[in-house]
């Protein structure tokens, strides 16, 4: 289904409470911003694919996936500014969405002025590096907010370890990969003594989404240096 372009500043709600939703939904338009809704976490996600929101206010106490499981998902595709709003005002609670991706963090209950005021800030720091939900090249397509892989229109099983690895040369695609990027990344080790463990899952991958995996034409090898995903023109 395709979407018209929404021209305005676009925020995606994504809280559970009516009443929050109705709140933040007068005060947005009243200030200039279209307002895109969701009750749950995996509904939240959903939008945020379909429309690709400027903005996103994110509870964290959300039923079916939590807002902390909804920002990593979130952030494994795109950089659109989040701003949680929260009943959880604890240090630990703060600290783990802020490490998780959050840009900005108010406690509930809050003015609406300090929230709009905090959703300026975020829109001048907008790093818009958000990818397009679905990238395709070639044989390959990968939905990145469902975490589905398909080659030559066939659903590609992959471990959690060979999805985290594609998705990272899908987030890199046409750029050369060192062994120690991908080490780092997906490992968190800088023991260039793992990359064997690396070409074994490189090895799977190409099994997996190769028509010829010794003879590769899509996870090419840097000699010496590391891997590139190629993007045909």
């Amino acid at each position: 289904m395709s979407v018209e372009p929404i021209k305005q500043p676009s925020v995606l709600v994504v809280d559970d409470e009516v009443q929050i939703r109705r709140l933040l939904r007068v005060c947005l338009e009243k200030n200039g911003y279209h307002v895109i809704e969701a009750a749950t976490g995996i509904r939240g996600l959903e939008e945020a694919a379909q429309y690709l929101p400027s903005l996103v206010l994110l509870d964290l106490g959300l039923p079916e996936m939590d807002g902390l499981e909804v920002l990593r998902r979130l952030r494994e595709w795109s950089q659109v500014p989040v701003l949680v709003l929260s009943v959880r005002g604890h240090d630990e609670d703060k600290i783990a969405a802020l490490d998780g991706g959050a840009d900005d963090y108010v406690t509930k209950p809050f003015s609406t002025g300090e929230v709009l005021a905090r959703l300026r800030v975020a829109q001048r720091h907008n790093r818009d590096q958000t990818l397009p939900p679905v990238f395709q090249a070639g044989d390959l397509k990968v939905d990145l907010a469902n975490r589905l892989v398909r080659i030559r229109g066939e659903k590609v099983r992959l471990t959690a370890t060979e999805y985290s690895l594609l998705r990272y040369f899908v987030q890199h695609a046409g750029k050369v990969l060192t062994h120690g990027q991908l080490l780092r990344e997906i490992w968190e080790t800088d023991n260039l003594e793992k990359i064997g463990h690396l070409r074994v899952y490189v090895t799977h991958l190409r099994e997996k989404l190769e028509r010829q995996p010794s003879e590769p034409d899509m996870l090419l090898t840097e000699p010496g240096i590391g891997y590139r995903l190629v993007v045909p023109e």
